[in-house]
Order: structure tokens, then sequence, then C-alpha cells
């Protein structure tokens, strides 16, 4: 009878939890937003209290409207442009395609503008220390014995494949997006199908976040259906896999999740998953457009193969198969780009990706298909180029041993 009674409270609990934070997003000003035939982003909504103002993350709408004496007239919002006539922020939507309004009466609204494609924008924080596993140049360490086997069994003569790019692609996101939070984003209840190798919610999910596989719709994914969220306040990274949205957003559910300090070198308990197979962080191994605009990319990327070992190795923390054939892969082996391949007949962009995978290497993370690199969808990409790197195929790739850089097992600090 008390765990009854304990249900039911906690079912209560949920439903006010959740119908609270649906009307507040409703609330009163009902907003809309929409690129105009200039590519003018304009905004409607009514009920407006006072002045209103717009931001890109929950908690932060410093923002005036362009001309909002005519175009917000009466407590009402009609086409007001969200900023003057030739500030980039008047035809560039933002990263996550959400703007957020807020006015004097303390309401925030969220809207996603219309047919908008989630992009990238660089990490508020550093990923993981400089001394991280993820963040080591390979370039001198050996090949591992096992090296040519392993590769023969992800495809020797299958082509690297960069799984990323501007988009869309049948109308759907490529790549794995992420989103950075504002200060005050509400904390939302989730619950996991894999909880007992999930770090509990409640997680502080937008309601209108950009998924993976989505498309021009918010909070839509398809695949995998990663939410990645950087809490720039906290240095926090929040993982989802298998997301989907409940009562408007009110609530998630996913089939697994990981909290990680971006501070910390701390890898997941053993044996546990992440919102990856192989129990990894997957925005650290994203190549990202930001890296292309500096110049380099410091740090591994994250690969798939279509058949793994039940096994892992450092810094891996979880198998995601039930082949016990040494030949197969085990999750968390890093691959390095032979240093001997001339990269010099390519574009200057894939010259910076090809550049980090001969330095940095990419570490195994998931099934999938093979030589799948990842990245962060970016409006900034030109597909046509970067589909040059599936020249590459899987013989231009060796296995390191990196081993020797292991200081814990635990812990994903590398020696130097």
């Amino acid at each position: 009878m008390v765990k009854t009674i304990s249900r039911r409270a906690a079912a209560i609990a949920l439903a006010l939890f959740t119908l609270g934070h649906a009307v507040e997003a409703r609330a009163a000003t009902r907003c809309r937003a929409r690129s105009l035939r200039d590519g003018t982003i304009a905004v409607r909504a009514s009920e407006v209290v006072g002045t209103p103002r717009w931001g890109t993350r929950y908690g932060e709408s410093p923002n005036p409207f362009d001309g909002t004496a005519t175009c917000a007239v009466g407590g009402t919002l009609r086409g007001c442009a969200v900023a003057p006539v030739g500030a980039p922020e008047r035809t560039t939507p933002p990263a996550s395609c959400t703007l957020y309004l807020a006015d004097d009466g303390g309401v925030t609204c969220s809207v996603w503008i219309k047919r908008c494609f989630a992009s990238s924008e660089p990490p508020p924080c550093p990923i993981f220390p400089a001394d991280n596993v993820w963040n080591r140049d390979i370039s001198e360490l050996p090949v591992h014995p096992m090296s040519e086997t392993w590769v023969a069994s992800i495809g020797t003569d299958a082509l690297l494949h960069p799984d990323f790019g501007a988009g869309p692609y049948h109308g759907r996101l490529i790549g794995i997006p992420y989103t950075v939070i504002g200060p005050t984003q509400p904390l939302v209840p989730i619950t996991f199908i894999y909880a007992d190798e999930s770090d509990p919610g409640p997680y502080p999910i937008p309601s209108l976040v950009p998924v993976e596989g989505g498309s021009s719709r918010p909070s839509a994914g398809k695949g995998d259906a990663h939410v990645l969220l950087i809490d720039p306040a906290k240095c926090r990274l929040y993982e989802v896999f298998a997301a989907k949205q409940l009562q408007e957003g009110a609530a998630w559910t996913g089939g697994s999740g990981a909290v990680f300090d971006l501070t910390s070198n701390a890898l997941r308990p053993d044996g546990w998953t992440s919102a990856d197979a192989a129990g990894l962080p997957i925005l650290a191994g994203l190549v990202r457009y930001d890296e292309i605009l500096a110049g380099q990319v410091t740090h591994a990327l994250r690969f798939t193969a279509a058949a793994t070992q039940r096994a892992y190795v450092w810094p891996a923390r979880h198998f995601a198969s039930s082949a016990t054939d040494p030949a197969l892969p085990p999750m968390g082996i890093r691959a390095r780009l032979k240093a001997s391949l001339d990269i010099s007949g390519f574009s200057t962009t894939n010259r910076i990706i090809l550049e980090g995978l001969k330095r940095y290497g990419m570490i195994l993370a998931d099934n999938g298909a093979p030589w799948f690199i990842s990245g962060a969808p970016d409006r900034r990409w030109n597909d046509e180029d970067l589909h040059a790197l599936k020249t590459l195929r899987g013989s231009d790739f060796e296995i390191i041993d990196q081993s020797s850089l292991m200081i814990d097992p635990d812990s994903g600090q590398a020696l130097p």
C-alpha cells in the first residue's frame, strides 16, 4: 500500500510539473518566427507586456527588436525583425534555430524558426583538460600488433565517410548537433531504458532542441536521436541516446544518458555505457567547423565499425557485442591515418581534418557503418568538398597502441 501511494503521489507530482511547464512554455505570447523571402528573421506574438526582447538562450533575452514602434502595437508583434538591416543577426538563424522572447511581464516564450536546420557554434568550455586522452597527440605511438587484423575486419577497402555536413540530406540533419543552454534553463524529468547505467535526471533539456536525425521541425530525431547539451556556467556536458520528447518538452525519455564534467578526466564507471555504446563522450569526438576556421583539429575523432568484439580497451568502458572473435575490434581502439599518405591534393578544409587524423587519430565508439567519422552539422560545410574524403580507404589507416599513455584505468588523463 505504501508503494501504491508513493507511485500515485509521484505521478500526480509529475503531472502538475508537466502542466505547469507546458502552460509556461505556451504562455500568453504565442510566438512564431520565420525567415522572410529576403532572409529577414521575423517574429509574431500576442499579448506582449511592455517592451519585447529576444535572445538565443533561455534566460538571456537582451536584444531589442528592430522598429518596435511600428511592428509592436497594442501588445501584438506583427513580423518584428530581430535586428536592423545589415546586422548579421537579421538573416542568420542561431545555431539552435530557437529564439527566446521575453517581455516586461516576466514571460518567456521559445520559438523554432520555421524551415530552419540546426548548426553548431564554438563550445564555451574546453572539451576536457589538455592532458586528456582525447587531446593527446599519438603520431609517434607504435602500431598495435593487431592492427592489420582489425583494419581488415573493419574493411580494408571500405571508404572513409564524413558523417556530417551542411545538409539537409533527405530533409534531415547530417551530423550530431549540440546545444549551448542558457543559465536558467529549467530542469525537466527524464527516464531511461538503461537506467542502471545512466546518470539520473532531471536534465536541462530545452523544449525546442536540435536532435540528431532531426528535420526542420524541432525535437523530432531519427536513428540514434542523440541530444547533446553544454552548460557553460558549470562546464557540464549532458548527452542522451534515443531522446524522445514528451508533453511538448515538459518531460523526455531516452535509451541512456550521461553527464560529464568537462573540467575533469574522470571516466564512466567501469562497464557502464553512456549515450554512446563505448561509454565515451560523443562531443569530444566531433569535428566542428570552428576548428576549420582555427586551422587545426587537436583531438581524436569518433568513428564506427560494423562489427565489434565483446570487449573494450581504455578509455572505453563498455562493449556492444556478443561476439568473442579476437579478429573483431574492441571498443576504444584508436586508428591513425598513415603518416606516409600524401594529402597535399585535398582542399584546405579536408587537409585540416586529415592532418588531425594523422596526429590525433580517431577512437572506435559505436557500432555502425565502417569508417564513418562524426562531426557537428554546420551550414558552412561544403558537402561536395567533404565527399573528396571518400577517396580514402581503410588501408590508409593503422591501429596504434595507446596503452602506454594510461596513468589510471579509471581516468582519461594521459601521459605526455
